[in-house]
């Protein structure tokens, strides 16, 4: 990075990356990718297969990908989403496992066989004799080697050689070392001892099947985790009806552009997001928010791609297209949180950066000891073969991104999008959640409620208030104004509107100079409070509302009652927080009475009212640790951006808050605790994962090193040692996707 003048502005480059099979290799491409000069960040995805890499934009992406490429691991630049990825390894690894088995299954049953039947051992060797058994053996391992286990000493060779050595190198090794003892028994059986010259053509040809088939049954496990992002990317659908001319156009989606009107027929899935121009109806949203209820929609409204019309026809107009669209957002949105690495994942880093190095030490130490101490050389080798193959790290590596993967997916299922992975991490530690009010536990949308004055009517003080306002963009001047219009009430033009944040404005309307605001505003413009007008505003703001002040050249004259309905999923979504152990805190601008009613009505733990936006700032920054914030997106942001995690309250067509860690899409308050709940779900299952793959290797090794044997146990087979590590991946994978079924 350039160490003179302003940073460039940084750009993202994915790659595609393929031949990544546990959590060494990943790491590798992580350490180099972040190594390279010009690379700010690279986040490798080893689930997906996939790399995040943000740069200099100096730095191509073609120099990126060819670098991992000279490093071992074949990389492109995809052109766009690939969801039939994992498909296609899929396929692969089916057609190699099968192969593999084929091959495998005559030399398995003329070497077990025999053990197992004593009989169909003496006839095989009677028909057969034991020199062209062995040649057939070999000749068949040598061909399981060669074509569907090719690939691992393609890629673990070559590893190996460069001293980083990954799983391919260890079960490269492992089936090598098993042939190539077996093959020189057979062709030069004068190098070996007479009591050492057994074969192990099974052992090398088993473990390459059966590695074959737990990547074969872990891909297809992987595409399942991956279902919810392709599922999303396939709501699009491929045609539009586009009305040009009067006419009927049937036409691809990606020829459409913003301007175009699109009919929709009843059933049909909104191609891309646009605007409602004629016709009344409902829309299900329900599988980018959640929501189960089809939202209502009329000439005004948003509709959203991917999203399915109900029993009306609508037109709407285009005002997004392609990557601009909000399901091309939300694809992104869940794919930067899947390639996120979670504070847990350095520890993985860490230990397997050694691990392999370490198992292939501990491999030689058994076979030199058993070499040492042991009946004879075939007993060794069986050992160091053993470690070899029974170590590979691969459910290391997917313990962390398998369950991120399937818990964001299900996180997008539910309408909660999580912006950043670490989020995932952090939420499932809260201990204190802070809510805004207004928008929040609020609908967001006040209300004129009430109008007490002292010497003027009522629609007078209303009509000049709203004047005033009408040139304000706050909320609750939208609401005076609106309050004047459902009376019928003109409005007169108004001059010099000033408006002060946290206070209110003030203006000249009719030749009066109006003050429009809260009681602070009157005390610091030197007004003197109507005691009658003082009193109608506590007793406004003990039920709930906003009391807001007019002032008429310099005279108290009237307050307004605003208020702003509580979301009727407010209360149930602080008891369930209560439920699970959280303090629950409102941060607020309005009223200390106004708030702290709401606040009792909803059983808040603790209530702040009264805060400039400074304020609220400082105290979101003391609530330490464990803070949650949760905003309607638009005017929070800074203190989303400050608080641990940040939680916006958005809706489907406004959902990129760059400020949030998390967005709820369908704007329901209940979304917090469901998204706090994923959260534990999520590290809860990664825990057990780790603890499932940790544990498996350090009850195993020792065993497969032969800890057993002095103690009468058995020696572990390599067979068995490769079923063990291929079961090991699979179970991994499997505990993940169980939360895909997380409510």
């Amino acid at each position: 990075m350039p160490r003179s003048g302003h940073a460039p502005d940084l750009i993202t480059t994915r790659l595609s990356i393929e031949g990544m099979s546990c959590a060494a290799c990943s790491g590798r491409v992580g350490r180099m990718l972040s190594a390279r000069p010009g690379v700010a960040d690279a986040q490798v995805n080893l689930l997906a297969g996939s790399a995040s890499i943000r740069h200099d934009p100096s730095l191509s992406p073609a120099d990126l990908a060819a670098a991992v490429t000279k490093l071992g691991y074949p990389a492109t630049v995809p052109q766009d989403a690939a969801p039939h990825a994992h498909q296609d390894e899929t396929l692969g690894l089916r057609r190699d496992f099968l192969l593999a088995l084929a091959l495998t299954l005559p030399v398995f049953v003329a070497e077990m066989g025999g053990h197992l039947i004593p009989s169909f051992h003496h006839w095989l060797h009677g028909a057969l004799g034991p020199g062209p058994l062995n040649w057939a053996q070999m000749i068949l391992t040598a061909l399981v080697l060669a074509l569907p286990g090719r690939r691992f000493f393609a890629t673990g060779i070559p590893a190996l050689l460069r001293g980083g050595p990954e799983m391919n190198s260890l079960v490269a090794l492992g089936s090598g070392a098993a042939f190539l003892y077996s093959a020189v028994v057979v062709l030069l059986p004068d190098l070996i001892p007479p009591a050492s010259r057994h074969v192990y053509f099974e052992a090398a040809a088993v473990i390459v099947a059966l590695i074959l088939m737990g990547r074969w049954l872990e891909a297809r496990a992987k595409g399942q985790a991956g279902a919810a992002i392709r599922a999303l990317i396939e709501l699009a659908p491929d045609q539009a009806t586009v009305l040009r001319d009067g006419r009927q156009v049937r036409t691809p989606v990606a020829d459409l552009h913003p301007g175009d009107l699109v009919l929709l027929v009843p059933g049909e899935r909104v191609a891309v997001d646009g605007t409602v121009t004629e016709g009344q109806g409902h829309v299900d949203e329900s599988m980018l928010t959640g929501e189960p209820v089809p939202a209502p929609k009329a000439p005004g409204d948003p509709v959203t791609g991917g999203t399915v019309n109900g029993t009306t026809a609508l037109t709407y107009r285009v005002t997004a297209t392609g990557s601009d669209t909000t399901l091309s957002r939300i694809v992104r949105m869940v794919e930067g949180a899947q390639n996120a690495r979670l504070p847990v994942q350095a520890l993985v880093d860490r230990i397997t950066r050694v691990f392999v190095p370490v198992v292939i030490g501990l491999a030689l130490l058994a076979f030199l000891i058993w070499l040492a101490f042991g009946p004879d050389l075939a007993h060794a080798v069986v050992a160091g073969v053993a470690v070899l193959i029974i170590a590979c790290p691969c459910a290391m590596g997917l313990a962390v991104p398998v369950s991120i993967m399937v818990g964001t997916g299900r996180g997008a299922q539910l309408g909660v999008l999580f912006r950043r992975g670490e989020a995932l991490q952090r939420l499932s530690k809260a201990r204190l959640v802070g809510f805004d009010k207004t928008g929040t536990l609020t609908r967001g949308r006040p209300e004129l409620t009430a109008i007490q004055t002292d010497g003027m009517p009522k629609d007078e003080a209303l009509r000049l208030a709203a004047a005033a306002e009408a040139r304000s963009e706050h909320p609750l001047g939208a609401a005076i104004v609106a309050g004047a219009a459902a009376r019928g009430l003109n409005l007169p033009p108004a001059a010099e509107v000033q408006a002060t944040a946290g206070r209110g404005l003030t203006a000249v309307v009719e030749g009066h100079r109006l003050l429009i605001g809260n009681r602070a505003a009157l005390t610091e413009a030197g007004i003197q409070p109507a005691p009658t007008l003082e009193q109608a505003a506590a007793a406004m703001a003990d039920g709930g509302a906003t009391p807001v002040h007019l002032a008429l050249d310099g005279r108290h004259a009237a307050t307004f009652a605003l208020e702003d309905r509580i979301r009727d999923e407010a209360a149930p979504t602080v008891d369930a927080l209560h439920r699970m152990g959280l303090v629950t805190v409102m941060l607020s601008g309005d009223v200390p009475a106004t708030a702290r009613a709401v606040g009792q009505r909803l059983g808040i733990d603790d209530v702040r009212a009264g805060l400039m936006p400074g304020d609220k700032l400082t105290a979101i920054g003391a609530m330490g640790p464990g803070s949650v914030f949760v905003g309607d997106g638009i005017n929070d942001a800074p203190a989303l951006a400050a608080a641990e995690t940040g939680i916006a309250i958005g809706t489907g067509t406004s959902i990129a808050i760059e400020a949030a860690d998390l967005v709820l899409m369908s704007g329901d308050l209940s979304g917090v605790a469901r998204a706090i709940r994923l959260s534990r779900a999520v590290m809860r299952n990664i825990r057990q994962n780790l603890f499932w793959a940790f544990a498996y290797n350090t009850a195993l090794i020792p065993v497969a090193m032969g800890v057993l044997v002095p103690f009468g146990g058995p020696q572990l087979s390599p067979m068995l040692g490769a079923g063990a590590m291929a079961l090991s991946s699979v179970c991994v994978v499997g505990n993940a996707l169980r939360l895909r079924t997380v409510r």
